[in-house]
């Protein structure tokens, strides 16, 4: 689900965060409303915010002329702003009673839809799984459509299903059929787990016996379920090109081997070019585009620049306060990409530095012509991206 485009302007750097205030939508009370006692409102204090690098405003106005609006869209409910921000500040209660309360007074559908949206996400943020199913019966009533279902989204959940660090295999040097014992020590550990993660940036050569070997384990581990990841996978893929030769029929293994580890990165257009070559030259069909599951980097251990190998790039947690590396290391992941995807499931909460910080970066991205999308975002943090303008950068897409 992408994000509804609202064209809200982001406030100046500085200025007040968004207070409380009645808006169109908020023409009169529903039934239900009249008969339940209004839930005060609590009012958000002063922020001074200044985006690192640059005032917001100008960024904005750089970017103006490449970003499609969209016409007709409202802008965001006042409450839905204040919400958002009382939510990065910490304030889950009070925002929770702004959402409520709004429920309570605001009669517009599409607001509606969005404020619910808010509430039941904020519930399952913080937990409180008996309030989220008995308000879910109130938005099936409403809506007339299934609620989103019950995830624990919490920090204590967070911390309860931890998953476990997957074993890391180095290969290195020359990759030949001398290995065969490794490789089949390889493939139980693999089995074993039920994830490996395989890294390929130390190898410098190789032949069609060594291939096999790497091309049998990893389509094997494939063919188990087994999650794999290939640290240095465009790594290999460049020593590999270097051995195949487009209509030389020899080598077949290493052709096959090359498709294979350009499934572990994001180069689906070398991909093609590469396989069509393979058909000329071998005149049989090539394997065809299937990439595997990504192991996540909190699995793998490797910091979030190392991510950079892989296809997606992870924010995860509460990203709060100065510390804002993981976020600047996005730019070093986007390099070599002109569309960067950006994983937000597993993002709880982001406060308002480091959105300021984020929208920073990802404009640069804009104006250099790529394509960012953010992707399984929860209501909360989406709210406050669209307050800080980010919809204007990137995509936006809401998690179920």
């Amino acid at each position: 689900m992408v994000l509804p485009f609202f064209g809200k302007k982001p406030a100046p750097a500085g200025s007040p965060a968004p207070r409380s205030r009645s808006g169109s939508g908020a023409v009169g009370a529903s039934p239900a409303a009249a008969r339940s006692r209004p839930v005060p409102r609590s009012e958000t204090s002063t922020l001074d915010f200044t985006i690192a690098g640059g005032d917001l405003n100008r960024v904005l106005a750089q970017c103006a002329d490449k970003v499609h609006v969209e016409e007709g869209v409202d802008e965001m409910a006042p409450p839905a702003e204040e919400a958002a921000i009382l939510y990065a500040n910490g304030g889950d209660d009070e925002a929770r009673m702004v959402l409520e309360h709004a429920l309570q007074t605001t009669v517009d559908d599409t607001t509606r839809f969005n404020l619910w949206s808010m509430l039941l996400d904020l519930l399952r943020l913080v937990g409180q799984r008996e309030r989220f199913e008995s308000l879910s019966l109130g938005f099936a009533t409403e809506f007339e459509r299934s609620p989103p279902a019950w995830q624990d989204l919490s920090a204590n959940a967070a911390r309860a299903g931890v998953e476990p660090k997957v074993q890391t295999i180095n290969l290195s040097g020359h990759l030949g059929g001398q290995a065969a014992a490794q490789f089949a020590q390889l493939i139980q550990i693999g089995m074993r787990a039920g994830a490996l993660r395989i890294d390929l940036s130390r190898l410098r050569s190789a032949d069609n016996a060594g291939g096999d070997l790497l091309l049998r384990a990893v389509r094997g581990l494939r063919r188990a379920k087994i999650k794999l990841h290939l640290s240095g996978a465009a790594h290999l893929a460049n020593v590999l090109a270097g051995l195949v030769t487009s209509g030389k029929r020899s080598d077949q293994t290493l052709w096959l081997l090359l498709l294979e580890v350009l499934q572990y990165t994001d180069q689906q257009e070398r991909f093609e070019e590469l396989a069509v070559d393979y058909a000329m030259t071998f005149e049989e069909s090539p394997p065809s585009w299937e990439p595997p599951p990504a192991i996540t980097a909190s699995q793998t251990g490797a910091e979030a620049v190392d991510a950079a190998l892989s296809r997606i790039y992870l924010l995860e947690g509460e990203i709060i306060g100065p510390n804002t590396e993981v976020l600047r290391k996005i730019t070093a992941f986007a390099a070599d990409r002109t569309k960067v995807e950006i994983d937000c499931s597993r993002l709880r909460r982001m406060d308002f530095v480091s959105a300021g910080t984020l929208f920073n970066i990802i404009s640069q991205l804009h104006t250099q012509g790529r394509l960012v999308v953010l992707t399984g975002v929860n209501s909360m943090v989406a709210a406050l991206m669209q307050v800080m303008g980010l919809h204007q950068v990137a995509r936006i897409e809401l998690r179920g």
